[in-house]
């Protein structure tokens, strides 16, 4: 199962991805578009030209999730924009977005970070 934690390193992929790849073929777009290495324990985020599903990209140390949505109606209410190639997000962000949310309108606290 993929897990979760505040630790988490996420990485939306901001151009739409060809939903006909699969794990090796989303693994290939991490390391040529996102410069970033699938094997990192990493959660990659891509989605569909039609924004009306995501998958969700994780290797967890032993082998690949590949974790499939696909909205029952209409399209993804939001989704980053940026000059960079991904946007980071953290894990209460993306628990946001699988639920077809707007992390910027959520009203969250800054992240809990120690003082000293």
């Amino acid at each position: 199962m993929v897990q979760l934690t505040p630790q988490s390193r996420i990485f939306v992929a901001l151009q739409p991805a060809d939903f006909r790849r699969g794990i090796d073929g989303l693994a290939a777009l991490c390391r040529a578009q996102l410069a970033e290495d699938p094997f990192s324990g990493a959660i990659f985020v891509f989605r569909n030209r039609r924004a009306t599903a995501l998958k969700l990209l994780c290797y967890d140390g032993q082998g690949f999730w590949l974790c499939h949505k696909r909205l029952s109606q209409g399209r993804l209410s939001w989704w980053p924009t940026s000059a960079q190639a991904s946007h980071r997000l953290s894990a209460r962000e993306l628990q946001i977005l699988l639920w077809n949310g707007n992390p910027e309108d959520a009203g969250m606290a800054e992240d809990w970070r120690r003082v000293a």
